[in-house]
């Protein structure tokens, strides 16, 4: 069973809890910014909703970049490990965790 784009992420970031990823993505022809910490994500620039069920980033959206941080993720001095990336940059990370395509 492949899992969504959201779930990989947050997965990826419950196996590494002291990392934050910091997606830009387009989401209905509009640009948002979602952060992914611990398991879980949320989105900076529209309300998130309650139920966790709800994707955060739906699997239409189009990722244009992922930043790789230090967290806790402090906006006024972020630590980077690595900005920028591509999505099929950032799933060579996901494949290396062994995160399910």
């Amino acid at each position: 069973m492949a899992l969504y784009i959201s779930r990989r992420l947050e997965h990826y970031t419950a196996q590494h809890p002291n990392e934050v990823l910091r997606v830009v993505a387009t989401i209905a022809g509009e640009e948002d910014e979602v952060l992914f910490f611990r398991g879980f994500s949320s989105s900076l620039m529209r309300p998130t909703a309650a139920d966790p069920d709800v994707l955060v980033l739906p699997d239409d959206s189009t990722i244009l970049s992922v930043d790789r941080l230090h967290g806790p993720y402090n906006p006024q001095s972020p630590q980077y490990i690595q900005k920028g990336l591509s999505w099929a940059e950032m799933e060579q990370h996901l494949v290396q965790a062994e995160i399910e395509l």
